[in-house]
């Protein structure tokens, strides 16, 4: 397995107002897959996900991805593994305002030691006849291209995706799913979703169902279907 977690706890509190965000959970990825996170709210998909990324630690357990435990790194080699490996894609475009598309996106090119063509990255993504335009002079869904864009230029061996359709409508949500798509068939990249929409979890390669800050199922999905024919 690509990322494994073993026996992973946090947990927020003490005494009779102590809560397990994850209590013992156990997930398994393959390299390459699409895997999509399901459960209801407060059932720890976020905090999964902010531990697979980096941006938060455990209290107790490992997280290895390939043959790194990145549990026990520090702050320091933490930045460096959100910086080299990781993509992260927010229900929430989280743009710069004052810059164009292209510029969103160097913004982290120029930071990353092993960046994406920026050219093919926006003609995959098919938002490069917006390249100069102003996050405000485009729609949602394209707005959450330039997202991906911006996530993907660094080459990331995973892309961590948050509720991304979210607050898009039905088309905008089947295009941006289709790049999603797109991406892992053509960069390899292993893609995990967090969602409500179940619908969703038909394009993955695992599925995954967290409730009560456990992972209560893992499976392959034998039945995987292409976006286009999701209904969303």
């Amino acid at each position: 397995m690509y990322i494994t977690l073993k026996n992973g706890v946090k947990k927020y509190g003490e005494g009779e107002s102590l809560v397990y965000a994850l209590d013992h959970a156990n997930v398994e990825i393959e390299e390459g897959e699409i895997c999509v996170i399901l459960g209801p709210s407060g059932s720890g998909k976020s905090t999964l996900l902010n531990m697979l990324g980096g941006l938060d630690s455990m209290d107790e357990g490992e997280i290895i991805i390939g043959d790194r435990n990145i549990a026990g790194y520090s702050k320091e080699k933490l930045t460096e593994y959100r910086r080299d490996d990781v993509g992260f894609v927010f229900q929430f475009y989280n743009l710069i305002p004052d810059l164009t598309v292209e510029e969103n996106v160097e913004v982290v090119s120029d930071i990353s030691p092993n960046p994406l063509d920026i050219n093919e990255v926006l003609e995959a993504l098919e938002i490069d006849k917006y390249r100069y335009r102003f996050p405000k002079e485009l729609s949602g869904g394209q707005q959450q291209r330039v997202a991906i864009a911006r996530a993907m230029i660094k080459n990331p061996k995973i892309l961590l995706c948050d509720e991304l359709t979210g607050a898009l409508d039905t088309k905008s949500s089947r295009s941006v799913l289709k790049f999603i798509e797109k991406i892992n068939q053509q960069f390899h990249t292993t893609i995990v979703i967090i969602t409500h929409n179940e619908a969703i979890a038909n394009m993955a390669d695992r599925i995954i169902y967290i409730r009560d800050g456990k992972a209560k199922e893992n499976r392959i999905n034998p039945a995987k279907i292409s976006v286009d024919d999701l209904s969303l």
